[in-house]
Formats: structure tokens, sequence, C-alpha cells
């Protein structure tokens, strides 16, 4: 009887260490840039030579991210999202780019992005098909994850169109496997709890063991409206999804689309500082070769990123609504803490509210100081019984700062860093 149950304890044990992801990636929020948002499907070269997916378009935002500062400031993956397929697999059932637009192949092309310090990315979906029709993964699963370590793939985005959603809990599990059965270090990014909510109740604990990070809800589209549904959803569900979130593994809001078309200076503003507050992979979606000086102001503020990147890992959520302004907080190291203060409606004047620091959670030490986040000012030095006055724009804008213990006999500096020299 005590061999048959060691047998069985064996057994489920090499399930579970076979099965578990834990490839020691991700450790903080990933970031980098994605082709979908800003470039989606466009396939036809001759007629848009600068905007369809080929191994052109790739290089070209390799060399901004490398040269423009991108890089430096973490932004250190590249990803190929759909429709760099070509329409069928080659004759030893093996996926194969494009011909004209990848003539030089996948390889090749990885093997630029790395000469430019930054790490490779590509897509692939669960189901018989991607969503943009070209060959999918799920009769091929060990053959596509070595290919991509071949490739020299460092992430996998695997998408789930055409895919039964309950079989989702066992597929995504088992690219899993295979991936780290490759022995290369490619950080996983599912797409299986956004296709089962709404549906079935998808089992975050499992996700969260299973995938580096993992889109929960809609695609973001370029417009306020998207970004603001995103963020309400992510709102009404954060005390679960807050649960699962941390180094290793991630809920993902899906990418910034800052430098595009759809949002104002505030509402990027927003996108960035909640994304923050969020602990959220920063993928940004824009065409870097056009974006705008306040536009990569935003995406390279050292302050916000620091607050995405705190090793703590913790998500930030939204716990106080006043006057129809939403105060996000989250707990950084060194006793830190930043708050993001979102005001979505579209009112035509600014909202202006008054806090007591005690109701921001701000109780521990008997004198603070508060800083601006995009500018590193100093907002004041505040008793914990003092109150904190905020003026937000509407529309989607934000203020954003960060309070730290300070004491009376210390003269606050005018200006502070989240982030290390």
């Amino acid at each position: 009887m005590v061999l048959k149950f060691l047998t069985i304890f064996i057994f489920l044990f090499q399930i579970t260490y076979i099965y578990s992801l834990e490839n020691g990636l991700a450790r903080t929020p990933p970031m980098g840039w994605m082709t979908w948002q800003r470039f989606r499907c466009v396939t036809d070269c001759q007629n848009f030579p600068d905007s369809c997916i080929s191994e052109k378009l790739i290089r070209e935002m390799a060399d901004r991210m490398a040269d423009d500062g991108y890089l430096e400031a973490g932004y250190n993956y590249i990803i190929v999202d759909d429709c760099w397929l070509a329409t069928k697999r080659d004759k030893d059932n093996r996926l194969q780019p494009d011909p004209v637009r990848f003539p030089n192949g996948i390889r090749a092309l990885a093997d630029y992005v790395h000469s430019k310090g930054l790490k490779f990315g590509i897509y692939e979906d669960y189901g018989t098909l991607t969503c943009g029709g070209y060959p999918g993964s799920i009769d091929h699963l060990e053959l596509d994850a070595e290919t991509f370590a071949e490739w020299t793939v460092d992430y996998l985005k695997l998408d789930g169109c055409y895919a039964d959603i309950h079989e989702m809990d066992e597929g995504y599990p088992l690219m899993g496997h295979y991936l780290n059965k490759t022995n290369r270090q490619i950080v996983y990014s599912c797409s299986w709890p956004a296709y089962q909510e709404g549906t079935i109740q998808p089992n975050y604990t499992k996700i969260a063991e299973y995938c580096n990070l993992w889109r929960n809800y809609d695609d973001i589209d370029d417009n306020f409206g998207s970004l603001n549904d995103i963020i309400q959803w992510f709102a009404s569900k954060q005390d679960n999804l807050s649960l699962v979130h941390g180094p290793g593994s991630w809920n993902d809001p899906d990418m910034l689309i800052i430098g595009n078309y759809g949002l104002s200076y505030g509402q990027s503003r927003a996108q960035m500082a909640i994304w923050s507050i969020m602990s959220a992979p920063l993928i940004m979606s824009v065409d870097l070769r056009e974006i705008k000086p306040w536009h990569s102001e935003i995406l390279l503020n050292k302050n916000l990123i620091a607050i995405n990147q705190d090793k703590l890992g913790i998500m930030g959520k939204r716990f106080l609504v006043v006057n129809n302004v939403e105060i996000w907080k989250k707990t950084l190291e060194n006793d830190k803490t930043a708050f993001v203060f979102y005001y979505p409606l579209p009112y035509g004047t600014p909202a202006v509210i008054n806090v007591p620091l005690t109701e921001l959670g701000l109780n521990k030490s008997e004198i603070y100081n508060i800083f601006e986040t995009f500018t590193g000012q100093l907002v004041g030095q505040f008793k914990k019984g003092d109150l904190l006055k905020v003026r937000v724009e509407p529309s989607g804008s934000v203020f954003a700062c960060w309070a730290e213990s300070a004491n009376f006999e210390q003269k606050p500096k005018s200006k502070s860093t989240l982030f290390k020299n």
C-alpha cells in the first residue's frame, strides 16, 4: 500500500513539474514594442511599403528602439504579431514566414534584432488558424516550440482564435511545457482568459502558474472609449486579479496606444500612469519613425517606468472615488506610495478635490513629502492630518504623484526621482 501511494505521489509530482512554467523570466512587467495595434494585418507591401508586416518594418523599428532611447529606458522586446506567416506550412509541417515580406527568414531577422541589444518576440495561435487566417499551432505545438527556439525567439504571444475555449485549460499549459523543453528562455504570453471571460470563469490561479503574462479582456482600440472601458473592467475585477499578479506572472490590459491617432495629451498621460500603477506590461504599438516628441516624453518618463518596474510587483488598485475622480494607489519599495487621480468624465470643468492624507493611507509617519510624478517636482510637505488638494482636468486626464516619509528637521528637495541614475 505504501509503495502504491509513493508511486502515485511521484507520478503527480512529475506531472506538476513537467507542466509548471516557472522559467524565471518576466520578474518585472515586460516592456517592448508590438506590431498589432498600429500596423494590424497590412500585408500589401506594394501599396503600403512602409507599414506592411515585413522584415523591413521590424528592422526599422529595432533601429528606432535602439537609437532613440527606448531600449535604454527598458523597452527591450520587439514583437511581431499576426500576419507574418505564409499561408501554408512547409513540406515538413514547419511554420514558415511569408517569403516576399520576410525574404531572409525569421532567424536572420531575430539575429538583426539581437544585434541591436533587443529581444525578439513572435505570434502564434493555439487554434487551427491565427486570427488573421494563417496556420495555427493546435496540432503542432511541440514542433512549433522547437521551431521558435531554433529561430532564437525570446517571447511568444499565443492567441486563441479558432479554438475551443474549454480545451485551453490543457492546451496552453502544454505549449508552455514544450517551450520549457527547448531549454531556451522564452517569455510566454497567453490569451487564454481573454477568450473565456464572459463565457466560463477563467482559473487565474492555474493561468498564473503556466503563463508569464496573459490578456484578460478585449483588444484595445485607438480611442479613449476603448481605453476607459479597459480601465473600468480591470477596476471591477481588481480584487481577484491582484491575487495572482506579481513577479513572473502579470495581468495584461493590452498595448500602449500612446503616439497614435486617438488619444489626447491628457489621455495619453492617463494610460501611461495607470498602466504603471497596475504594474501592467508596457508594450508600445506606435510608429516610432513618426512619433511626436511629447508622445516620446510620456513613454520614456523615468518615474513612471520606475513605478511600473518596482521590484515588489504589486498590482495597484482603484481604492477610492471622490466626486467622480478615481484614486489609484500602489505600494512601492522603500516605503513609498504612488497615486494616480483619474477623471474620466467628459465635463467641461476640471475637478478639484481635497482628500485627507489619512484617507489615502498615509498615516504611518507624522510628515510626508509628495512629488508630482511626471516632473518630479515637489508638491509640498504635509502632516498626516493635512488635506491634499488635487486638480484634475476632465475627459480622461490625470494627476500623478508619489509620497514618501519625511521629517521636520530636513528641508525637502524641490525635485526628486524614483529611478536610480
